[in-house]
């Protein structure tokens, strides 16, 4: 086969044979060339993909976080509301043992004036 290839060339000047073998050397040496190159686009390619993947599960993740993040900040306010409540309500009840403890202290004295009246 490769001789019906060559064929054509018999009977060229030996400047023009040579010119072809440069040529064919160099289409050789182009084909070599593209191969490395769509190799090395196929490669970055991937890396490219894969860079993708990467940044689309990081955004995915990121959503996550958000969402989780503003739960949390939701409960924190709805904890600081109902310490806040719970204070509100131990300070009036405070308050109440503070009015209830005097009211006591009144009533012991008077029932003491009323024992010493008794006595008398």
């Amino acid at each position: 086969m490769s001789w019906a290839v060559e064929e054509w060339k018999e009977g060229l000047s030996p400047r023009v044979l040579q010119k072809i073998h440069e040529l064919e050397s160099q289409v050789d040496k182009l084909k070599k060339e593209r191969q490395q190159r769509q190799y090395q686009l196929e490669t970055l390619e991937a890396a490219l993909q894969k860079q993708k993947q990467k940044v689309e599960n990081e955004k995915n993740e990121s959503t996550i976080l958000k969402r989780e993040n503003q739960s949390l900040m939701e409960l924190c306010d709805s904890l600081e509301k109902a310490k806040q409540k719970i204070s509100h309500d131990l300070q009036v009840k405070e308050s109440q043992v503070n009015i209830q403890s005097g009211q006591l202290n009144s009533s012991k004295k008077d029932i003491e004036r009323l024992e010493q009246e008794l006595k008398r």
